[in-house]
């Protein structure tokens, strides 16, 4: 094989991004507060939302090879959700280190997880009539807030495992052209084959923009519920906890108190000898509550 090196590779990425962004020119700058999470977003976040479309403040966007995610990005979003209240910002955006995952942070300076910026691109492109097949993809541990979204707005919704390769593969699978995960991974497909934070920001700034309205406006289609997950230790055997009839009769008498109004979900880890166990509902204190009992079942049974 050969070795090619491209000098001028942050120009071509920063002109493929924009090459899809239709906005050139704006009556007023969107003002964009942006956490880099000291990564891989650091020097093209300038070039891409550096730009006289956007008046930008960045926070952590100085690598120095050992800070990278250290307590920044989009798992630590406190900072600039301050930042965004403090400057009045329309959105704030954070990265995570390697820039393909994207958490926002609305006007009000609540933040907008994946889950509610799928809603809100897909509402977007089913007004446009670029929703291909009318579907999107995210993976089971999805809010139920997305899922009744999409009804509301007439989307099929699909579910794939955990895991950005298996969205996308369920998005191939079904021609779907928006997909990814609450956390913050989105694949669109017109566009790119992969998760990329800075295309995602782009799309969703595009909605902003297109629509006159504020994040906080555009994220109201989704009522997020609260979700618990907890881990149970088992041994590496594995057990099918559904034969184990007390664990199976309460997960059973849980799933009919919560109705169409949450669910449970419990999977084996895939790396770790654990039981994860997810239940959502529309109270806080019920699914902590909830999921302590289905915990205690497991513990007592397994």
């Amino acid at each position: 094989g050969q070795i090619t090196i491209i000098s001028d590779g942050l120009e071509r990425y920063s002109r493929f991004l924009l090459t899809g962004f239709p906005f050139t020119k704006l009556d007023k700058k969107l003002k964009i507060a942006i956490d880099c999470s000291n990564g891989a977003a650091s020097k093209i976040g300038h070039m891409v939302f550096g730009k006289s479309l956007f008046d930008t403040i960045f926070i952590y966007d100085s690598p120095d090879g050992k800070n990278i995610n250290d307590h920044c990005g989009s798992q630590h979003t406190q900072e600039l959700q301050g930042l965004v209240l403090q400057e009045k910002a329309d959105i704030g955006l954070a990265f995570d280190g390697d820039a393909d995952r994207l958490i926002a942070i609305d006007d009000k300076g609540n933040e907008i997880t994946g889950d509610t910026a799928l809603a809100i691109c897909a509402k977007f492109a089913k007004e446009k009539e670029r929703l291909k097949s009318n579907i999107v993809v995210s993976t089971i541990m999805s809010n139920i807030g997305l899922t009744k979204a999409l009804d509301n707005l007439g989307i099929k919704h699909i579910k794939a495992g955990v895991g950005d390769r298996k969205v996308l593969s369920e998005m191939k699978q079904s021609n779907a052209v928006i997909g990814g995960e609450d956390s913050g991974h989105m694949i669109f497909l017109e566009y790119h084959t992969t998760g990329d934070g800075l295309l995602s920001a782009l799309r969703l700034i595009e909605v902003m923009l297109a629509t006159q309205q504020s994040l906080s406006s555009l994220a109201s289609i989704v009522t997020v519920y609260p979700q618990v997950l907890m881990n149970v230790e088992v041994d590496a055997s594995r057990p099918d906890f559904m034969k184990i009839k007390s664990i199976a009769d309460t997960i059973k008498m849980i799933e009919k108190k919560l109705s169409d109004k949450g669910r449970v979900l419990i999977r084996y880890s895939g790396t770790q000898p654990l039981l994860r166990v997810m239940v959502e509902g529309p109270d806080q204190d019920l699914v902590e509550k909830y999921c302590g009992v289905i915990c205690d079942s497991i513990k007592a049974g397994i």
